[in-house]
This record gives structure tokens, C-alpha cells and sequence, in this order.
């Protein structure tokens, strides 16, 4: 079969065997997957590793599921199915509807870490029962605030496209901060001394560094997200006045 024709595997293009063995099922193995990532990251997955916390071989899980692909198919869709989005059918909802799911969004990715590094394996084939469900609901917002369904998938795109790119690098920071055992507040006032030398010869940045010294830096990071996410949703919001003439 010519390269091209040759079609992207997805575990939701291959039907699922009828039989499977009581004691391991694909929801036990995807269960496990995601407690694996939770506690020791990508880097330490493997079908071994996950076969070893079930008390299975590797072996056993190929008749789930057939390799490692496939398992992070399916462990994204999982932490998606976390995610609230709500039902709106008054056009003045939509705004807030949106703002809840991109905070619903952005807590999924920082409980999953991990889950930022895979959606590139992901993104050709959104498949998944959770993906399908979360995309219905989030494009019925969008269109229920007065965009057609064209336009109402580019604005979900765009909103989408802001969370994980703040989240992406909001969750390594905080992986980073988990492995070498400080708290935040602790990373933070030991790079003071540092900071202040830094920042001294630059009076824009020592200005915000001194004005954010004393301050919670988880809330410095909730600001910086709702900021960013208001500027977006005003963007959105001028857009639809502006179709509507």
C-alpha cells in the first residue's frame, strides 16, 4: 500500500475484542495507566511497568490493548472525561460557560501533568467517547452564543489553544517544583537574593518583582491565566458584535 494511502492507527478505528479476561479489563489498564503517570510521569510508562503494577505480563495487556499508542489514546480521553462543561441555551451565558470550562480545562492538566507532552500523539484522532462528548457540549456553547457551527469550532479551537498553551508550561514548572521536594512558596523566597540582584540594573522588572515579592505565587499564576483568558473571551465577544452589525 502506497505511503499515502496508508491510513493513521487509532484505537478507536479497531474494534474492540467481545471477550475480554474478568480479572483485566481495558478499564482496569487505562485506571492503572493514568495512578502510573499521576505518580511517576511519561517517562516511566512503558507495558512493562504498567503490567508490573497489575500483577500482569506485558503479554496480557496486548489482548487490551495493542501497544503504547494506543494506551495513551486512550488514557487522554480518560482525564478528559474529567472535565465540566455546561449546558447554555440563553446567549447571554456563553461567557461564563466558556470561562468555566477553560478553568475546568486547565485544573484537568495540572492534576494530569503528563497529559500536556501527549496530546500531540493525540490530536489526529479525536476520537475518543469523552473528546466527542466534551467537543458536542463546548461547540453547543459557542453556537448558542450566536457563532455558526464553522466559526463556532475555530472560537473553541481558539480558546482551547490559550489554555494549553499557558498550562503546558505552568505544569512543567510545578513537575519541576514536585521532583526536587520544595514547596512553591520555598522555591520561590530561595531565588530571592537572587532575584533582587538580577533585577536590580532593570527598574521595569524590579519594579514587578518587588510589587509581586510577598505574594502568593499560586495566585500570581491564577491572575496571569483569568487575564489572559479575559482578553480572549473580549476578543470573541467583539467578534460577534461585530457579526451581528
Amino acid at each position: 500500500m502506497p505511503t499515502a494511502d496508508k491510513p493513521i492507527p487509532s484505537v478507536w478505528t479497531r474494534p474492540r475484542k467481545q471477550k475480554e479476561q474478568p480479572a483485566l479489563s481495558r478499564e482496569r489498564i487505562v485506571a492503572e495507566a493514568v495512578a502510573l503517570l499521576d505518580a511517576e510521569g511519561i517517562d516511566n510508562l512503558s507495558m512493562r511497568s504498567l503490567g508490573t503494577r497489575l500483577g500482569a505480563g506485558a503479554t496480557s495487556l496486548y489482548r487490551h490493548v495493542a501497544n503504547k499508542d494506543e494506551l495513551i489514546e486512550l488514557v487522554v480521553d480518560e482525564v478528559y472525561g474529567e472535565l465540566e462543561v455546561q449546558n447554555v441555551s440563553d446567549p447571554a451565558e456563553w461567557r461564563a460557560a466558556v470561562a468555566q470550562s477553560a478553568h475546568s480545562l486547565r485544573s484537568m492538566a495540572l492534576r494530569h501533568p503528563w497529559v500536556v507532552s501527549v496530546l500531540g500523539q493525540v490530536g489526529l484522532a479525536y476520537l475518543g467517547p469523552n473528546m466527542m462528548s466534551l467537543t458536542e457540549r463546548m461547540l453547543a456553547i459557542f453556537e448558542a452564543a450566536g457563532f455558526d457551527l464553522v466559526e463556532a469550532d475555530q472560537a473553541m479551537s481558539t480558546m482551547i489553544s490559550f489554555v494549553i498553551g499557558m498550562v503546558t508550561s505552568e505544569a512543567a514548572y510545578l513537575s519541576v517544583l514536585a521532583r526536587s521536594g520544595q514547596t512553591e512558596q520555598e522555591w520561590v523566597e530561595s531565588l530571592r537574593p537572587a532575584a533582587e540582584e538580577a533585577t536590580k540594573d532593570h527598574p521595569r522588572l524590579n519594579e514587578g518583582y518587588v510589587a509581586h515579592r510577598d505574594r502568593d505565587p499560586a495566585e500570581i499564576r491564577e491572575e496571569t491565566f483569568n487575564y489572559g483568558l479575559d482578553r480572549v473571551l473580549d476578543g470573541l465577544e467583539v467578534r460577534l458584535r461585530n457579526a451581528k452589525g
